[in-house]
């Protein structure tokens, strides 16, 4: 326990990637250009769903719900970053670390939920076509999508009130690039044990089970697209699950490989690296992947393109 005269930090310091200044700016080009591709693509996603009436189906619908919360959860990280790239003092104050572990959080589980929905809604599709319309139907979808967010909300407020009963008296120098739960954590210089009870209780209980929900869904997904006699209806299933296949990938790989290894594992530079690609990579790829890998999402884009 810390003693009476702790004297709790009020600003936080964050390593960053490297101190080189050249390598400083190449980076900031990069990430730029990473985030502006973010925000195209995610609000060209949401926009083009919304104007298109062919993409008005409970499979857009939850794309439509990733979008969003791919380009709030890119934003709550990116500019600050980047700010940074180009500040000798890359501080961040302790209410501001407080709103990024909160917000983060939020969203990051909000979307492992919403992949989860979105691979049930392809068991539906493909496993059971013909009451596919009542059971993925309009209330039904806005309960899963609204769920999904509730569940980010309780996961963040979890980290949240976590990172608030924590005393940081000693180092404040975190070593990432944003706030995170994790090496804040290891910085606390009260006891951490609630905290990583809050941390592996929360990343079992959603993140594990939402994976699990994904797992479910397409064994019985793969074995129904196997059993299709013509390759040319084969290649048209797996198609529509292709994308989200990718999505989830890179996603869970990426945040089990973050927040379920051993904490004896502390390789920080490795950790940034992959941090990049669930916070910054990852939704910048979204839009891509469902956009170049989906007949019906350039079909609209052609359309909404040629409309005077």
């Amino acid at each position: 326990m810390v003693g009476s005269n702790c004297t709790q930090a009020t600003e936080f310091s964050l390593t960053g990637f490297t101190q080189d200044p050249a390598t400083q700016v190449t980076l900031f080009l990069m990430f730029l250009l990473v985030y502006l591709f973010t925000i195209l693509g995610n609000l060209g996603m949401i926009v083009l769903i919304r104007g298109s009436p062919q993409l008005h189906s409970p499979m857009y619908y939850f794309l439509g719900n990733l979008a969003f919360v791919d380009l709030c959860s890119s934003t709550v990280i990116t500019p600050k970053m980047l700010v940074d790239f180009m500040s000798e003092r890359k501080g961040i104050a302790y209410a501001g670390c407080v709103a990024q572990v909160f917000i983060f959080d939020l969203f990051g589980m909000t979307e492992g939920c919403l992949l989860a929905m979105m691979a049930y809604d392809r068991y539906v599709a493909i496993c059971h076509p013909l009451v596919y319309p009542i059971i993925m139907s309009p209330k039904c979808c806005f309960q899963l999508v609204t769920g999904s967010y509730l569940v980010g909300l309780t996961n963040g407020m979890g980290q949240t009130i976590s990172m608030c009963n924590l005393s940081f008296c000693g180092s404040s120098t975190v070593d990432l690039f944003f706030c995170d739960i994790s090496p804040l954590i290891a910085l606390a210089t009260s006891d951490t044990t609630l905290s990583h009870i809050i941390l592996r209780t929360s990343a079992f209980l959603f993140g594990v089970s939402s994976s699990l929900i994904v797992l479910v869904s397409y064994v019985p997904i793969i074995s129904t697209i196997l059993s299709i006699s013509s390759a040319k209806g084969k290649h048209k299933a797996f198609s529509t699950c292709a994308s989200h296949l990718t999505t989830v990938s890179i996603f869970y790989g990426t945040s089990f490989f973050m927040y379920l290894k051993p904490s004896s594992d502390s390789s920080r530079g490795g950790d940034k690296w992959v941090a990049v690609l669930y916070t910054l990579v990852t939704p910048m790829l979204n839009p891509l992947i469902y956009s170049l890998r989906n007949k019906e999402v350039k079909e609209a884009l052609k359309r909404l393109t040629q409309i005077k």
